[in-house]
């Protein structure tokens, strides 16, 4: 089990190296995801939404006790990305 720097080191690292280059940018990823959202529901997501509610989804694996330090790594970077997001 890694301690809380070593996960948010390695979130932080996911969030400006290896899911930007894989992904791209996080803002346009997220403006994407609330676009097809809001269709999809009919109500206006934003992409603020979208990085909370990501993070609601790993929060949920945690209560069905499936965890590893995945989870909480991406409920930090998710978190992070609100963070910024917000409007």
């Amino acid at each position: 089990m890694k301690n809380a720097n070593e996960l948010l080191s390695v979130a932080d690292n996911l969030v400006a190296g290896d899911r930007a280059q894989e992904y791209g940018d996080k803002k346009v990823m997220h403006n994407n995801i609330a676009s097809l959202w809001s269709a999809y529901l009919e109500t206006k997501i934003t992409a603020h939404d979208v990085a909370l509610m990501m993070t609601l989804l790993k929060l949920a694996r945690t209560k069905a006790g499936k965890t590893s330090d995945d989870t909480y790594i991406d409920m930090a970077a998710y978190s992070a990305i609100a963070g910024e997001l917000k409007e």
